[in-house]
């Protein structure tokens, strides 16, 4: 899944997207508030990462500008301003939740998939079809209860799909949703992942929709 943060201290946001890199997740940085609106015009995020005291446009005015417009995209705020009021007053101007400085990695990364899960509208957080069990959580993979190795971008793709068991996603999405601003991508690097995929999982299990896409469907 892909994250947008926004953040302008240097040495929390490197720890911060290195610590969700490694969770699995792909990370676009952004240090103020005028660039977090721009990219999220042009990109597709999961989730937003939001610090109140950007320069440009501060966090809470940013926050206001996207519920006014309808982005229901979940936001966790992410600052130093640890007064019950401010917390109050983020929340009620439309966060999802509220995380103060400094703070846990581990806190973060429970909290980012709690609010993912909450997104996606499931309680629990496995993605399951059939016997096949994506735990984005512990990053495992398992068919009947036997483990599964996948490489973390095999993983990504295969969380991508699950989400949405069926549902056809085009290889522009794919790539959006696993590749960051500063990765290079090559023109068939979706395909040779998806190759690799259906190599380990069998290849019934994902299918290609010609001219639209790829879905992910329980072999009959």
């Amino acid at each position: 899944m892909k994250i947008l943060l926004a953040e302008d201290d240097p040495l929390v946001g490197d720890a911060v997207a290195q610590g969700l890199r490694l969770a699995g997740f792909t990370i676009d940085w952004v240090r103020d508030g005028r660039e977090a609106i721009h990219a999220l015009k042009v990109g597709s995020y999961s989730l937003l990462l939001l610090d109140l005291g950007l320069p440009m446009l501060d966090g809470l005015s940013l926050l206001d500008k996207l519920r006014r417009t309808g982005d229901k995209i979940p936001v966790l705020v992410i600052t130093a301003r640890d007064a019950l009021p401010d917390r109050i007053d983020g929340l009620n101007r439309g966060a999802d939740d509220y995380l103060v400085k400094p703070f846990d990695l581990e806190e973060l990364v429970a909290r980012v998939h709690a609010l993912l899960r909450r997104g996606q509208g499931r309680s629990h957080s496995e993605l399951r079809l059939g016997k096949l069990c994506v735990s984005p959580l512990n990053h495992t993979v398992t068919y009947d209860g036997q483990g599964i190795a996948l490489t973390s971008r095999e993983f990504a793709l295969l969380a991508a799909l699950m989400e949405n068991p069926g549902a056809v996603i085009s290889v522009r999405d794919i790539e959006e949703r696993l590749y960051g601003w500063e990765e290079e991508v090559s023109s068939n690097a979706v395909e040779v992942l998806l190759h690799r995929l259906r190599r380990k999982l069998g290849g019934e299990w994902v299918r290609n929709v010609r001219g639209v896409g790829f879905k992910i469907v329980e072999p009959s």
